[in-house]
């Protein structure tokens, strides 16, 4: 067996407890390292783009040509003390446009006002701005769909606390017919300051009846432009979807809707007496037999009786004052 000599001994003792210092060095800094947890370094960070808000009916809706001018029709009795007058539009599909007629319609809750949509001519085509429900009244392109609603804001009426007091002074005297914003032969109209305060403010879409009034409109071939010349037979109804009830009414110089013509057809033989006795369109006489002219401004006799006095602002839409008859003498 190989001895080591004393001198290499010694002179190996030094770098052996070199070694094992070195050696117990990396075991206690192993026994070190092992207790601490080194945490992970995070993933980077993701943008996460914000949910987009549901599109407002008929909001993305465009098309490359006008609509036609607005029609002028009288407007059917409020039938339920509460509703508010949603004027008629021109809407767009693919056959081209047609009518929605005008109606009246149970807001959403207590307190809101309709805007009307509007069309306006933005990038080189005709954009269709839904029309929504909100406290006040906002821009709705400066088209003058009459009935309160002149271009700005709305004047049929305003809410009462709970209540709606309803303004029938007002009249559909329509001069400027034009129902697009912009473009060429367009209104020339900006929102004020209030109308685009009201369009920050929260709004409501159209109630489920609404929806179904236009989609029942769209598929009415009747209302199709193109086959009305402009003037719809059915310009307006008294609730939403009511087409074939004998409250709904035509535009001026229209074809009496089907069941005008019925009612005409069945008096006949009855001079002075039922619809047959008024003009259809509300020329003159009110359409029906009402006896007030088609814009409430008066009009002539129907069935024998003058027309009705015009009703206070305060006064519902539905209750006509009665008037009573002097009899002649002899």
């Amino acid at each position: 067996m190989l001895k080591l000599s004393k001198r290499l001994q010694v002179s190996l003792a030094p770098l052996g407890g070199l070694i094992l210092v070195a050696t117990a060095t990396q075991l206690s800094g192993c026994v070190v390292r092992a207790g601490v947890a080194v945490p992970a370094p995070p993933p980077p960070a993701v943008y996460v783009a914000p949910a987009a808000p549901a599109p407002a009916v008929e909001a993305d809706v465009q098309a490359n040509e006008a609509p036609p001018p607005l029609p002028v029709y009288p407007q059917p009795p409020c039938p339920v003390e509460g509703y508010i007058w949603t004027p008629g539009y021109w809407a767009w599909a693919p056959a081209g446009y047609y009518w929605v007629p005008g109606t009246w319609v149970e807001p959403p809750q207590v307190g809101l006002l309709w805007t009307p949509g509007y069309w306006g001519f933005v990038g080189g085509v005709y954009m269709f701005h839904a029309g929504y429900w909100g406290p006040h009244v906002g821009f709705y392109g400066g088209v003058n769909y009459g009935y309160g609603y002149g271009g700005v804001g709305f004047a049929g009426g305003r809410w009462v606390g709970r209540s709606f007091a309803y303004n029938q002074v007002v009249n559909n005297v329509t001069v400027n017919r034009v129902s697009y914003n912009g473009g060429a032969g367009g209104i020339t109209a900006a929102p004020s300051a209030q109308e685009r305060m009201a369009a920050q403010e929260p709004h409501v879409q159209p109630t489920v009846e609404q929806r179904q009034h236009v989609q029942q409109a769209s598929g009415n071939p009747a209302l199709l432009a193109k086959n009305n010349g402009g003037r719809p037979s059915i310009a307006a109804t008294p609730r939403p979807s009511a087409f074939n009830t004998p409250g709904a009414v035509g535009a001026h110089g229209a074809e009496a809707p089907p069941h005008a013509q019925a009612a005409a057809y069945n008096n006949r033989n009855g001079a002075g007496h039922g619809p047959a006795a008024a003009h259809v369109n509300g020329q003159g006489a009110h359409a029906y037999g009402q006896g007030a002219h088609a814009n409430g401004q008066g009009g002539g006799a129907a069935n024998g009786k003058p027309p009705a006095p015009k009703a206070n602002a305060n006064q519902h839409p539905k209750a006509q004052p009665r008037q009573e008859e002097k009899t002649a003498q002899r």
